[in-house]
């Protein structure tokens, strides 16, 4: 993949290797929030398209509200890691992933910025319009992940 279009109006595009598609059909049903628990954003998209991290995200949203688009949201995203909810367990099959720029917890873990959470909330309203996801399906990694995650953290403002 080269580029794409972003599914998200006014999103830029920086396309990460890091992703395949879908398994079993499966289409998104739910949106998993993360914060990347990185020193910058900058950093934190550089590793998310990074081939050596195996990781990525559908979306970044930068501090000043920037959102970066790097997997399209009909591709399968590497961000969720072993995870379940309500009995699934292929999480990244079913849900879009949203990495939030804050530092987290071993960095110095601060509040979002205003802009940023607006920004993630017209993102969320757009992906639930296009995929039809209830809100009770916005999670945080820390619901799909209990025990080995803690991001958004207690900070991010539900």
């Amino acid at each position: 993949m080269s580029g794409f279009s972003p599914d998200h109006p006014g999103a830029e595009v920086r396309v990460s290797p890091n992703f395949g598609p879908r398994r079993e059909t499966l289409r998104p049903d739910m949106i998993v929030l993360h914060y990347t628990g990185m020193a910058s954003g900058a950093g934190a998209e550089a590793w998310l398209c990074d081939p050596a991290s195996e990781v990525s995200s559908h979306y970044l949203v930068h501090e000043d509200g920037r959102v970066v688009q790097m997997v399209r949201e009909s591709d399968r995203a590497w961000h969720a890691g072993k995870s379940s909810w309500l009995g699934r367990t292929d999480i990244n099959s079913c849900s879009v992933g949203i990495e939030i720029v804050n530092p987290g917890h071993a960095l110095g873990y601060k509040a979002f910025p205003r802009r940023q959470i607006g920004a993630v909330i017209e993102l969320c309203a757009g992906i639930a319009e296009r995929h039809s996801i209830p809100a009770a399906r916005v999670l945080a990694h820390s619901d799909v992940a209990p025990g080995r995650k803690v991001d958004p953290g207690e900070k991010f403002p539900w």
